[in-house]
Protein backbone atom coordinates (compact mmCIF):
# COMPACT_ATOMS: atom_id res chain seq x y z
CA UNK A 1 0.00 0.00 0.00
CA UNK A 2 1.35 3.10 -0.78
CA UNK A 3 1.81 6.21 1.32
CA UNK A 4 -0.37 8.39 -0.67
CA UNK A 5 -3.52 6.38 -0.24
CA UNK A 6 -6.16 7.18 2.06
CA UNK A 7 -6.29 3.79 3.02
CA UNK A 8 -3.06 3.91 4.85
CA UNK A 9 -4.87 6.15 7.62
CA UNK A 10 -6.33 5.04 10.36
CA UNK A 11 -9.67 5.83 8.88
CA UNK A 12 -13.31 3.50 9.42
CA UNK A 13 -13.84 1.50 6.32
CA UNK A 14 -17.25 3.19 6.18
CA UNK A 15 -15.45 6.50 5.94
CA UNK A 16 -12.81 5.03 3.33
CA UNK A 17 -15.27 4.04 1.33
CA UNK A 18 -17.45 7.14 1.26
CA UNK A 19 -13.85 9.15 0.49
CA UNK A 20 -13.59 6.62 -2.54
CA UNK A 21 -16.99 7.39 -3.73
CA UNK A 22 -16.12 10.94 -4.02
CA UNK A 23 -13.38 10.38 -6.46
CA UNK A 24 -10.61 11.17 -4.35
CA UNK A 25 -8.03 8.83 -5.79
CA UNK A 26 -4.83 9.37 -3.95
CA UNK A 27 -3.91 12.49 -1.08
CA UNK A 28 -2.70 15.67 -2.36
CA UNK A 29 1.14 17.07 -0.97
CA UNK A 30 -0.77 18.59 1.56
CA UNK A 31 -3.31 15.64 2.68
CA UNK A 32 0.16 13.47 3.09
CA UNK A 33 2.07 15.60 5.21
CA UNK A 34 -1.29 17.68 7.29
CA UNK A 35 -3.14 14.17 7.69
CA UNK A 36 -0.76 11.94 10.00
CA UNK A 37 -0.66 15.09 12.67
CA UNK A 38 -3.96 16.35 12.14
CA UNK A 39 -5.64 12.45 13.08
CA UNK A 40 -3.21 11.93 15.96
CA UNK A 41 -4.72 15.82 17.30
CA UNK A 42 -1.74 17.52 16.69
CA UNK A 43 -1.56 21.50 16.29
CA UNK A 44 -1.12 22.03 12.28
CA UNK A 45 -0.05 25.32 10.73
CA UNK A 46 -0.10 24.66 7.02
CA UNK A 47 0.66 26.94 4.01
CA UNK A 48 -1.09 26.23 1.24
CA UNK A 49 -2.91 27.50 -1.58
CA UNK A 50 -6.48 27.37 -2.93
CA UNK A 51 -6.83 23.76 -4.82
CA UNK A 52 -4.43 21.88 -3.24
CA UNK A 53 -6.93 19.64 -1.47
CA UNK A 54 -6.49 21.44 2.13
CA UNK A 55 -9.75 21.79 2.24
CA UNK A 56 -10.62 17.59 2.67
CA UNK A 57 -7.56 17.34 5.22
CA UNK A 58 -8.69 19.32 7.83
CA UNK A 59 -12.68 17.88 7.09
CA UNK A 60 -10.81 14.52 7.28
CA UNK A 61 -9.64 15.18 10.50
CA UNK A 62 -12.53 17.04 12.33
CA UNK A 63 -14.85 13.88 11.15
CA UNK A 64 -12.39 11.55 12.16
CA UNK A 65 -12.70 12.47 16.06
CA UNK A 66 -16.50 13.51 15.82
CA UNK A 67 -18.90 11.51 18.19
CA UNK A 68 -22.21 11.67 16.16
CA UNK A 69 -24.32 10.71 19.26
CA UNK A 70 -22.96 13.62 21.52
CA UNK A 71 -25.28 16.73 20.25
CA UNK A 72 -22.69 19.63 20.95
CA UNK A 73 -20.52 21.87 18.79
CA UNK A 74 -17.07 19.71 18.17
CA UNK A 75 -15.80 21.28 15.08
CA UNK A 76 -15.82 25.37 14.11
CA UNK A 77 -14.06 26.35 10.84
CA UNK A 78 -13.88 30.24 10.44
CA UNK A 79 -13.44 31.32 6.72
CA UNK A 80 -12.83 34.64 5.85
CA UNK A 81 -15.96 35.34 3.01
CA UNK A 82 -19.36 33.69 2.74
CA UNK A 83 -18.60 32.37 -0.42
CA UNK A 84 -15.44 30.32 1.18
CA UNK A 85 -17.82 29.51 4.02
CA UNK A 86 -20.27 28.03 1.96
CA UNK A 87 -17.57 25.91 -0.56
CA UNK A 88 -16.35 24.56 2.61
CA UNK A 89 -19.97 23.38 4.72
CA UNK A 90 -20.48 21.81 0.90
CA UNK A 91 -17.67 19.68 1.30
CA UNK A 92 -17.71 19.00 4.50
CA UNK A 93 -21.11 17.97 4.35
CA UNK A 94 -20.21 15.23 1.38
CA UNK A 95 -17.37 13.60 3.70
CA UNK A 96 -19.72 13.16 6.26
CA UNK A 97 -22.13 10.96 4.29
CA UNK A 98 -20.74 7.96 6.37
CA UNK A 99 -21.46 9.60 9.43
CA UNK A 100 -25.09 9.35 10.05
CA UNK A 101 -26.92 12.24 11.62
CA UNK A 102 -24.48 14.55 11.26
CA UNK A 103 -25.68 18.13 11.55
CA UNK A 104 -22.88 21.37 9.82
CA UNK A 105 -24.38 24.43 9.68
CA UNK A 106 -22.96 27.62 7.73
CA UNK A 107 -23.21 31.29 10.26
CA UNK A 108 -22.13 33.86 7.98
CA UNK A 109 -23.21 37.53 7.78
CA UNK A 110 -24.99 39.45 5.35
CA UNK A 111 -27.91 36.74 5.59
CA UNK A 112 -30.59 36.97 8.47
CA UNK A 113 -30.35 35.79 11.92
CA UNK A 114 -33.33 34.34 12.53
CA UNK A 115 -33.19 31.01 11.12
CA UNK A 116 -30.00 30.71 12.01
CA UNK A 117 -31.11 31.31 15.53
CA UNK A 118 -33.55 28.77 15.20
CA UNK A 119 -30.74 26.29 13.75
CA UNK A 120 -28.86 26.69 16.90
CA UNK A 121 -32.11 25.92 19.28
CA UNK A 122 -30.51 22.16 18.86
CA UNK A 123 -26.82 21.90 18.67
CA UNK A 124 -25.01 21.07 15.48
CA UNK A 125 -22.00 18.90 15.53
CA UNK A 126 -19.84 21.49 13.11
CA UNK A 127 -20.61 25.08 12.49
CA UNK A 128 -18.28 26.92 9.29
CA UNK A 129 -18.70 30.18 9.40
CA UNK A 130 -17.19 34.09 8.97
CA UNK A 131 -15.64 35.72 11.99
CA UNK A 132 -18.24 38.37 12.64
CA UNK A 133 -21.67 36.60 12.63
CA UNK A 134 -19.90 33.75 14.76
CA UNK A 135 -19.05 36.27 17.49
CA UNK A 136 -22.22 37.74 17.13
CA UNK A 137 -23.99 34.65 18.00
CA UNK A 138 -20.99 33.89 20.74
CA UNK A 139 -22.25 36.43 22.21
CA UNK A 140 -26.23 36.47 22.35
CA UNK A 141 -25.32 33.05 24.18
CA UNK A 142 -26.86 31.06 20.88
CA UNK A 143 -23.98 29.12 19.78
CA UNK A 144 -21.73 27.79 22.79
CA UNK A 145 -17.81 26.20 22.62
CA UNK A 146 -17.07 24.44 25.64
CA UNK A 147 -16.96 21.14 24.52
CA UNK A 148 -15.08 21.97 21.24
CA UNK A 149 -12.31 19.71 19.69
CA UNK A 150 -11.21 21.15 16.57
CA UNK A 151 -11.08 24.75 15.18
CA UNK A 152 -9.71 25.59 12.09
CA UNK A 153 -8.98 28.97 10.31
CA UNK A 154 -9.15 28.61 6.70
CA UNK A 155 -7.67 31.17 4.76
CA UNK A 156 -5.62 32.95 7.70
CA UNK A 157 -3.82 35.33 5.70
CA UNK A 158 -7.35 36.61 4.26
CA UNK A 159 -8.90 37.18 7.57
CA UNK A 160 -6.11 39.01 9.28
CA UNK A 161 -5.93 41.56 6.06
CA UNK A 162 -9.78 41.89 6.58
CA UNK A 163 -8.99 42.67 10.09
CA UNK A 164 -10.82 39.95 11.88
CA UNK A 165 -7.72 39.34 14.16
CA UNK A 166 -9.55 40.60 17.60
CA UNK A 167 -12.92 38.64 16.54
CA UNK A 168 -10.81 35.81 15.99
CA UNK A 169 -9.22 36.32 19.56
CA UNK A 170 -12.72 37.02 20.92
CA UNK A 171 -13.92 33.81 19.05
CA UNK A 172 -11.24 31.88 20.90
CA UNK A 173 -12.13 33.37 24.28
CA UNK A 174 -15.46 31.01 23.89
CA UNK A 175 -12.82 27.94 23.34
CA UNK A 176 -11.87 25.38 25.48
CA UNK A 177 -8.09 25.85 26.38
CA UNK A 178 -7.75 22.13 25.35
CA UNK A 179 -8.70 21.69 21.86
CA UNK A 180 -6.93 21.04 18.30
CA UNK A 181 -6.16 24.65 16.24
CA UNK A 182 -5.54 23.48 12.53
CA UNK A 183 -4.28 27.02 11.08
CA UNK A 184 -4.48 26.99 7.08
CA UNK A 185 -2.98 30.09 4.79
CA UNK A 186 -1.79 30.36 1.27
CA UNK A 187 0.45 33.20 2.18
CA UNK A 188 2.99 32.96 5.21
CA UNK A 189 2.80 37.39 6.40
CA UNK A 190 4.06 37.64 9.63
CA UNK A 191 1.12 38.00 11.14
CA UNK A 192 0.47 34.61 10.87
CA UNK A 193 3.36 33.67 12.91
CA UNK A 194 2.37 35.88 15.26
CA UNK A 195 -1.40 34.62 16.00
CA UNK A 196 -0.14 31.18 15.53
CA UNK A 197 2.00 32.33 18.66
CA UNK A 198 -0.81 32.97 20.59
CA UNK A 199 -3.68 30.25 19.56
CA UNK A 200 -1.72 27.37 18.78
CA UNK A 201 0.50 24.52 21.03
CA UNK A 202 3.65 23.41 19.56
CA UNK A 203 1.86 23.39 16.05
CA UNK A 204 3.55 20.76 13.39
CA UNK A 205 4.50 23.27 10.44
CA UNK A 206 3.98 22.12 6.86
CA UNK A 207 4.89 24.03 3.73
CA UNK A 208 3.86 22.25 0.60
CA UNK A 209 3.30 23.69 -3.51
CA UNK A 210 3.79 27.19 -2.00
CA UNK A 211 3.96 28.47 -5.40
CA UNK A 212 1.55 27.40 -8.14
CA UNK A 213 2.82 25.33 -11.37
CA UNK A 214 3.37 27.97 -13.46
CA UNK A 215 4.35 25.72 -16.20
CA UNK A 216 1.33 26.04 -17.67
CA UNK A 217 1.06 29.46 -17.63
CA UNK A 218 1.94 32.08 -19.95
CA UNK A 219 2.41 35.15 -18.10
CA UNK A 220 3.31 38.61 -19.64
CA UNK A 221 3.26 41.82 -18.04
CA UNK A 222 2.76 45.11 -20.25
CA UNK A 223 4.00 48.35 -19.38
CA UNK A 224 1.22 51.31 -19.75
CA UNK A 225 0.97 54.80 -19.07
CA UNK A 226 -1.04 56.80 -17.07
CA UNK A 227 -4.31 56.79 -18.17
CA UNK A 228 -4.08 53.45 -20.36
CA UNK A 229 -5.44 50.55 -18.05
CA UNK A 230 -8.98 50.11 -19.25
CA UNK A 231 -7.71 51.03 -22.87
CA UNK A 232 -4.94 48.15 -22.65
CA UNK A 233 -7.39 45.75 -21.15
CA UNK A 234 -10.39 45.80 -23.78
CA UNK A 235 -7.00 45.63 -26.15
CA UNK A 236 -5.88 42.87 -24.44
CA UNK A 237 -9.47 41.14 -24.15
CA UNK A 238 -9.68 41.46 -28.34
CA UNK A 239 -6.10 40.79 -28.62
CA UNK A 240 -6.49 37.04 -27.01
CA UNK A 241 -10.23 36.39 -26.90
CA UNK A 242 -10.25 34.26 -23.95
CA UNK A 243 -13.67 33.18 -23.02
CA UNK A 244 -13.44 33.65 -19.30
CA UNK A 245 -11.78 35.81 -17.99
CA UNK A 246 -11.30 37.53 -14.24
CA UNK A 247 -9.63 40.82 -13.47
CA UNK A 248 -8.32 41.61 -10.36
CA UNK A 249 -8.28 45.18 -9.08
CA UNK A 250 -6.98 45.82 -5.88
CA UNK A 251 -9.81 48.20 -4.58
CA UNK A 252 -13.91 47.50 -4.88
CA UNK A 253 -14.75 50.65 -6.19
CA UNK A 254 -12.99 50.47 -9.02
CA UNK A 255 -14.56 46.88 -9.27
CA UNK A 256 -17.38 48.47 -9.90
CA UNK A 257 -16.32 51.41 -12.00
CA UNK A 258 -14.52 48.95 -14.32
CA UNK A 259 -17.78 46.44 -14.73
CA UNK A 260 -20.12 49.84 -15.27
CA UNK A 261 -17.30 51.22 -18.12
CA UNK A 262 -16.74 47.51 -19.80
CA UNK A 263 -20.90 47.31 -20.06
CA UNK A 264 -21.02 50.43 -21.77
CA UNK A 265 -18.85 49.23 -24.43
CA UNK A 266 -20.41 45.93 -24.96
CA UNK A 267 -18.65 43.58 -22.81
CA UNK A 268 -20.67 41.06 -19.88
CA UNK A 269 -18.74 42.14 -17.51
CA UNK A 270 -20.12 41.59 -13.31
CA UNK A 271 -18.17 43.10 -10.47
CA UNK A 272 -17.89 41.11 -7.15
CA UNK A 273 -16.42 42.81 -4.19
CA UNK A 274 -16.70 43.44 -0.33
CA UNK A 275 -19.98 46.05 -0.55
CA UNK A 276 -22.36 43.56 -2.64
CA UNK A 277 -25.17 42.18 -0.74
CA UNK A 278 -25.31 38.42 -0.43
CA UNK A 279 -28.16 37.87 -2.88
CA UNK A 280 -26.54 40.13 -5.51
CA UNK A 281 -22.88 37.82 -4.88
CA UNK A 282 -24.40 34.73 -5.65
CA UNK A 283 -25.69 36.01 -8.16
CA UNK A 284 -22.86 36.95 -9.65
CA UNK A 285 -21.19 33.99 -9.00
CA UNK A 286 -23.16 31.64 -10.01
CA UNK A 287 -23.33 33.77 -13.59
CA UNK A 288 -20.08 34.02 -14.01
CA UNK A 289 -19.29 29.81 -12.79
CA UNK A 290 -22.29 28.79 -15.56
CA UNK A 291 -20.79 30.44 -18.29
CA UNK A 292 -23.56 33.43 -18.77
CA UNK A 293 -20.68 36.43 -18.54
CA UNK A 294 -17.65 35.80 -19.87
CA UNK A 295 -15.43 38.37 -17.37
CA UNK A 296 -15.82 38.50 -13.22
CA UNK A 297 -13.81 41.67 -11.51
CA UNK A 298 -13.00 41.21 -8.21
CA UNK A 299 -11.00 42.13 -5.17
CA UNK A 300 -8.41 39.45 -3.71
CA UNK A 301 -10.59 39.07 -1.06
CA UNK A 302 -13.60 38.62 -3.04
CA UNK A 303 -12.46 36.62 -4.94
CA UNK A 304 -10.87 33.80 -2.01
CA UNK A 305 -13.20 30.61 -1.84
CA UNK A 306 -13.72 30.93 -5.91
CA UNK A 307 -13.94 27.88 -7.46
CA UNK A 308 -14.20 28.19 -11.44
CA UNK A 309 -12.73 25.68 -13.40
CA UNK A 310 -11.56 26.07 -17.14
CA UNK A 311 -10.93 30.14 -16.59
CA UNK A 312 -9.35 31.08 -19.45
CA UNK A 313 -6.87 33.93 -18.24
CA UNK A 314 -6.44 36.10 -15.41
CA UNK A 315 -5.58 39.81 -15.75
CA UNK A 316 -4.09 42.02 -13.16
CA UNK A 317 -5.42 45.50 -13.95
CA UNK A 318 -3.34 46.45 -11.31
CA UNK A 319 0.01 44.67 -9.65
CA UNK A 320 -0.76 43.67 -6.03
CA UNK A 321 1.44 44.98 -3.19
CA UNK A 322 2.44 41.44 -2.03
CA UNK A 323 4.47 39.36 -4.53
CA UNK A 324 2.49 36.08 -3.10
CA UNK A 325 -0.48 37.58 -3.53
CA UNK A 326 0.38 37.38 -7.59
CA UNK A 327 1.29 34.15 -7.89
CA UNK A 328 -2.10 33.38 -6.09
CA UNK A 329 -4.28 35.13 -8.11
CA UNK A 330 -2.59 33.75 -11.67
CA UNK A 331 -2.93 30.13 -10.22
CA UNK A 332 -6.53 30.79 -10.86
CA UNK A 333 -5.98 29.77 -14.59
CA UNK A 334 -3.69 26.43 -16.08
CA UNK A 335 -5.16 24.31 -13.64
CA UNK A 336 -6.07 20.32 -14.35
CA UNK A 337 -3.36 20.41 -16.78
CA UNK A 338 -5.15 23.06 -19.20
CA UNK A 339 -2.71 26.04 -20.41
CA UNK A 340 -3.66 28.64 -18.60
CA UNK A 341 -3.00 33.53 -19.54
CA UNK A 342 -1.85 35.57 -16.80
CA UNK A 343 -1.35 39.41 -18.04
CA UNK A 344 -0.44 41.91 -16.12
CA UNK A 345 -0.99 45.86 -16.53
CA UNK A 346 2.10 47.92 -14.78
CA UNK A 347 3.41 51.47 -14.81
CA UNK A 348 7.04 52.82 -14.91
CA UNK A 349 6.49 53.53 -11.12
CA UNK A 350 5.53 50.11 -10.18
CA UNK A 351 9.04 48.77 -11.48
CA UNK A 352 9.87 47.79 -8.11
CA UNK A 353 6.45 45.44 -7.77
CA UNK A 354 7.62 43.74 -10.71
CA UNK A 355 11.02 42.78 -9.50
CA UNK A 356 9.50 41.66 -5.98
CA UNK A 357 7.71 39.32 -8.39
CA UNK A 358 10.77 38.55 -10.04
CA UNK A 359 13.06 37.55 -7.07
CA UNK A 360 9.70 35.80 -5.30
CA UNK A 361 9.36 33.40 -8.10
CA UNK A 362 13.05 32.87 -9.21
CA UNK A 363 12.80 33.92 -12.74
CA UNK A 364 12.22 36.80 -15.16
CA UNK A 365 8.98 38.22 -16.26
CA UNK A 366 8.19 38.71 -19.71
CA UNK A 367 7.70 42.17 -20.81
CA UNK A 368 6.26 43.32 -24.06
CA UNK A 369 4.61 46.85 -25.23
CA UNK A 370 0.88 47.35 -25.99
CA UNK A 371 1.64 48.02 -29.13
CA UNK A 372 2.25 44.67 -29.95
CA UNK A 373 -1.04 43.79 -29.67
CA UNK A 374 -3.50 43.06 -32.70
CA UNK A 375 -7.14 43.71 -31.60
CA UNK A 376 -9.80 43.04 -33.43
CA UNK A 377 -11.79 45.88 -32.65
CA UNK A 378 -15.34 43.76 -33.62
CA UNK A 379 -14.69 41.04 -30.86
CA UNK A 380 -16.94 41.17 -27.44
CA UNK A 381 -16.73 37.83 -26.15
CA UNK A 382 -20.58 36.77 -26.03
CA UNK A 383 -21.50 34.34 -23.09
CA UNK A 384 -22.40 31.07 -24.59
CA UNK A 385 -25.49 30.77 -21.88
CA UNK A 386 -27.79 32.45 -20.57
CA UNK A 387 -29.47 32.27 -16.27
CA UNK A 388 -32.81 32.55 -15.91
CA UNK A 389 -33.52 33.17 -12.60
CA UNK A 390 -36.88 31.10 -10.52
CA UNK A 391 -38.19 32.88 -7.60
CA UNK A 392 -38.39 29.57 -5.84
CA UNK A 393 -35.83 27.30 -3.93
CA UNK A 394 -35.25 24.80 -1.19
CA UNK A 395 -37.89 26.15 1.54
CA UNK A 396 -40.16 24.99 -1.65
CA UNK A 397 -38.93 22.23 -2.00
CA UNK A 398 -37.66 22.80 -5.44
CA UNK A 399 -34.95 20.55 -6.63
CA UNK A 400 -32.20 20.40 -10.06
CA UNK A 401 -34.15 17.26 -11.46
CA UNK A 402 -37.96 19.18 -10.86
CA UNK A 403 -36.46 22.00 -13.21
CA UNK A 404 -34.19 19.92 -15.61
CA UNK A 405 -37.83 17.93 -15.75
CA UNK A 406 -39.93 21.00 -16.44
CA UNK A 407 -37.91 22.45 -19.13
CA UNK A 408 -37.77 18.91 -21.24
CA UNK A 409 -41.15 17.96 -20.24
CA UNK A 410 -42.65 18.60 -23.82
CA UNK A 411 -39.23 17.66 -26.06
CA UNK A 412 -38.97 20.72 -27.49
CA UNK A 413 -35.97 21.45 -25.33
CA UNK A 414 -33.14 18.74 -24.82
CA UNK A 415 -31.22 18.21 -21.94
CA UNK A 416 -27.78 19.05 -23.46
CA UNK A 417 -29.29 22.65 -23.80
CA UNK A 418 -29.43 22.82 -20.05
CA UNK A 419 -26.26 24.36 -18.47
CA UNK A 420 -25.92 24.44 -14.56
CA UNK A 421 -28.92 24.57 -12.53
CA UNK A 422 -28.01 26.47 -8.26
CA UNK A 423 -30.57 26.30 -6.01
CA UNK A 424 -30.85 28.50 -2.67
CA UNK A 425 -33.55 28.89 0.25
CA UNK A 426 -35.83 30.97 -2.00
CA UNK A 427 -34.35 31.41 -5.48
CA UNK A 428 -33.11 29.04 -8.30
CA UNK A 429 -30.76 29.60 -11.24
CA UNK A 430 -30.63 27.56 -14.29
CA UNK A 431 -28.40 28.08 -17.58
CA UNK A 432 -29.81 27.99 -20.74
CA UNK A 433 -27.91 27.89 -24.42
CA UNK A 434 -28.11 31.59 -25.44
CA UNK A 435 -29.84 30.35 -29.03
CA UNK A 436 -32.54 28.67 -26.93
CA UNK A 437 -32.58 31.22 -24.01
CA UNK A 438 -36.13 32.82 -25.06
CA UNK A 439 -38.01 29.42 -25.64
CA UNK A 440 -36.94 28.31 -22.13
CA UNK A 441 -38.40 31.14 -20.49
CA UNK A 442 -41.68 30.18 -22.16
CA UNK A 443 -41.42 27.22 -20.93
CA UNK A 444 -41.09 28.15 -17.12
CA UNK A 445 -43.12 31.40 -17.01
CA UNK A 446 -46.66 29.58 -18.65
CA UNK A 447 -45.52 26.45 -17.32
CA UNK A 448 -45.18 24.82 -13.99
CA UNK A 449 -42.33 23.07 -12.04
CA UNK A 450 -43.63 20.28 -9.41
CA UNK A 451 -47.12 21.35 -10.06
CA UNK A 452 -46.66 25.13 -9.33
CA UNK A 453 -46.45 28.29 -10.86
CA UNK A 454 -43.21 30.25 -10.10
CA UNK A 455 -42.07 34.20 -11.42
CA UNK A 456 -39.28 33.83 -13.53
CA UNK A 457 -36.96 36.24 -15.29
CA UNK A 458 -34.01 36.10 -17.33
CA UNK A 459 -30.30 37.89 -16.12
CA UNK A 460 -29.13 40.38 -18.06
Amino acid sequence: MTATAFLSLPLSPEFIANIKSLGYQSMTPIQRQSLPPILKGKDVLAQAKTGSGKTAAFAIGLLHQLEARSYQTQALVLCPTRELADQVSKEVRRLARAIPNTKIISLCGGKPIAPQLASLEHNPHIVVGTPGRVLKHLQKGALELNNLKTLVLDEADRMLDMGFQEDILSIINFTPSQRQTLLFSATYPEGIKKISDVIQTNPVDIRVETAHNNNKIKQIFYEIQKGERTRTLIALLQHYKPESTVVFCNRKQQCQELANELWQQGFHALALHGDLEQKDRDQVLVQFSNKSSSILIATDVAARGLDIKDLQAVVNFELPHDPEIHIHRIGRTGRAGNEGLALSLFMASEAPKVNSIEEYQNSAVKIKKTNSLSPRKSFKPTPPMVTLNIKGGRKNKIRAGDILGALTANNQLQGKQIGKIDIFDTLAYVAIERAVAKQALSILSEGKIKGRKFKVRKLR
